[in-house]
């Protein structure tokens, strides 16, 4: 793994949240809102997209910011410790 440095509060290099991404793939009634029913990834219809975001995102310990693993990985190789 390599480290992370908050994009945000640019202090924050040891304290974070691993948030994970677990995508449902819903069916809803167009009027009401209700949930028709829950599909899994081989009973999606052809024109039904799959999730196809990161399987995680992260948050700072400090201050709360939520963003894309890459973000933090990049800021950190942008600054790095001397």
């Amino acid at each position: 793994m390599k480290p992370y440095l908050c994009p945000n509060c640019k202090t924050n290099r040891s304290r974070f949240n691993r948030i994970k991404q677990v995508a449902t793939s819903i069916k809803l009634d167009p009027r009401s809102g209700q949930i028709i029913s829950e599909c899994n990834p081989d009973q999606l219809a052809v024109y039904h997209v799959d999730y196809r975001g990161p399987e995680f995102k992260v948050q700072c310990g400090a201050c709360g910011t939520i963003e894309d693993e890459q973000s933090f990985l990049s800021y950190a190789e942008h600054n790095p410790l001397s």
